[in-house]
């Protein structure tokens, strides 16, 4: 059963490319509601524990290394259909396969420095957003 509610985060390169306000605006225009936003800097051992999953992976040190890079901003959405919905309007995580108009097509560079997240289920949208954020720090 789709919730309504999903967890993002623009990236270290999106924030350093000054895009966060219009992916944000995006977000919006989308209809999807912010119901927390947390503008903040991972530690390598945050970045670790989120990326977890992907720890025995090769290319785990380089996301890790690049999520510490700047800062970034953590958010829950709310809308009906969310996590379905966010990942169809982030696009694909290669921006040159995402669809026009998406958020990675319009502000990604590449595969690994691809501007945002989007949780892939309603579990991880979960899990994900009470990584970023306690119950008292949400609308």
């Amino acid at each position: 059963m789709a919730t309504n509610r999903t967890f993002t985060m623009i990236k270290p390169d999106a924030v350093a490319n000054g895009h966060a306000g219009k992916i944000i605006d995006h977000i919006t225009q989308a209809g999807f509601k912010i119901v927390a936003l947390k503008y903040t800097r991972l530690s390598t051992e945050m970045a670790g524990n989120f990326y977890g999953i992907h720890r025995e992976r090769s290319f785990f040190g380089e996301l890790v290394s690049f999520m510490t890079s700047g800062p970034i901003y953590a958010a829950i959405l709310e809308k009906d259909n969310a996590v379905e919905d966010f990942r169809k309007l982030i696009g694909a995580t290669d921006p040159q396969k995402a669809e026009p108009g998406t958020i990675r097509n319009l502000y990604a560079k590449s595969i690994d420095a691809n501007a945002i997240h989007g949780s892939d289920s309603d579990e991880n949208a979960e899990i994900e957003g009470n990584f970023f954020f306690s119950q008292f720090e949400r609308f």
